[in-house]
């Protein structure tokens, strides 16, 4: 079973970069969907981005392309999102989460079987 702990949120103005961390630990992240979910206050949760680890297939929601990029790294069993010109509508908890076996569509929340506690992401404007 795969732990997952997010790191990197904060406050940061309209414009701004920010680069958010999902670190693993239990097990790696081999053959793992890992995706990227926000919600923000009254609002569902919806899919902001995701990657295969195996083929480093990418997918993002049609809001956040060209702005954000979810990305890898193999020695520290970490996935990144990083964030940038950032909007006030991209404030929302930004939850990690990641799925085995991958399931599709990657979008879909309950595909994922486990997630991260969040974090908080808060964009001014």
């Amino acid at each position: 079973q795969v732990q997952l702990v997010e790191s990197g949120g904060g406050l940061v103005q309209a414009g701004d970069s920010l680069r958010l961390s999902c670190a693993a630990s239990g097990r790696t992240f081999n053959n793992y969907a890992v995706g990227w979910f926000r919600q923000a206050p009254g609002k569902e949760r919806e899919f902001v981005a995701g990657i295969v680890w195996s083929s480093s297939s990418q997918v993002y929601d049609d809001s956040v392309k060209g702005r954000f990029a979810i990305s890898r790294d193999d020695a520290k069993n970490t996935v990144y999102l990083q964030m940038n010109a950032m909007k006030p509508e991209d404030t929302a908890v930004y939850y990690c989460a990641a799925a085995y076996p991958v399931r599709v569509p990657r979008t879909r929340a309950s595909n994922y079987g486990y997630w991260g506690q969040g974090t908080q992401v808060t964009v001014s404007s």
